[in-house]
């Protein structure tokens, strides 16, 4: 039992950080997009790659880890119902979140050749913009799903 609550403890407090940081991600990208500062953008940008390899990365192995052992634990089988779908829909998320990774630095690099250049930005930057929003809806989306999931348990 007390294992069971350890990883409990771990794997809401992962899934917290996993959450919070995607949110903050988006907002301040978002934000830097749409103000146009170039020494602000080149700044988020480098923030926000460093944030998804600090906080995004090891939550997204720990709520695996966590998830999986407390499914066993608890005695829920993964390949069956709410569980099934959590595991299929952090699956999506991630087959989401990979490209998304290449595209923030993609988007760094370029924001700070135009940071020290004076040069616009290209329309590829534009491009993985939208790419990066289009793929971080259903991202998101999939996540929320999950803490329904994971708090409700609904026979599916």
């Amino acid at each position: 039992m007390v294992e069971y609550l350890w990883l409990k403890w771990i794997h809401i407090l992962s899934s917290t950080v996993l959450f919070g940081t995607g949110i903050g991600i988006a907002f301040f990208k978002l934000w830097c997009d749409r103000h146009g500062d170039r020494r602000a953008r080149s700044v988020v940008l480098r923030t926000v790659v460093l944030a998804d390899w600090i906080f995004t990365t090891p939550a997204i192995v720990i709520q695996l880890a966590t998830g999986v052992r407390l499914a066993h634990l608890a005695g829920y089988p993964l390949a069956e119902g709410w569980v099934a779908w959590s595991i299929v829909l952090y699956l999506f998320a991630g087959a989401c979140w990979l490209p998304v990774v290449w595209l923030q630095r993609a988007m760094r690099d370029q924001a700070l050749i135009a940071l020290k250049t004076g040069a616009e930005l290209s329309v590829k930057y534009a491009r993985y913009s939208r790419i990066w929003i289009a793929l971080g809806i259903p991202a998101f989306s999939a996540l929320v799903v999950i803490f329904y999931l994971m708090v409700f348990k609904p026979a599916v």
